[in-house]
């Protein structure tokens, strides 16, 4: 074999090698990059609680054709 026909192979060899490589290492920093719950992990915070007299606050609003009813409730 010439010595271009060895320089393909060898530049074959090293691309394939840089392929399996990259290929190894993404799913490796995928794995490490998962959340370890569906919301995230520790940066999600509980949703505050209502606060008192919500119930009379909203009990004038008028609920839509599927039952719904929205309350918007300003605190500070």
């Amino acid at each position: 074999m010439t010595g271009r026909g060895r320089s393909w192979r060898r530049v074959l060899v090293v691309w394939a090698a840089v392929v399996v490589v990259g290929g190894g290492l993404t799913l490796w920093l995928q794995g490490s990059a998962e959340s370890t719950g569906p919301y995230g992990g520790p940066e999600a915070s509980p949703s505050p609680s209502l606060p008192e007299g919500w119930r009379s606050a909203c009990a004038g609003a008028t609920p839509d054709e599927q039952g719904r009813t929205l309350c918007f409730i300003r605190t500070r």
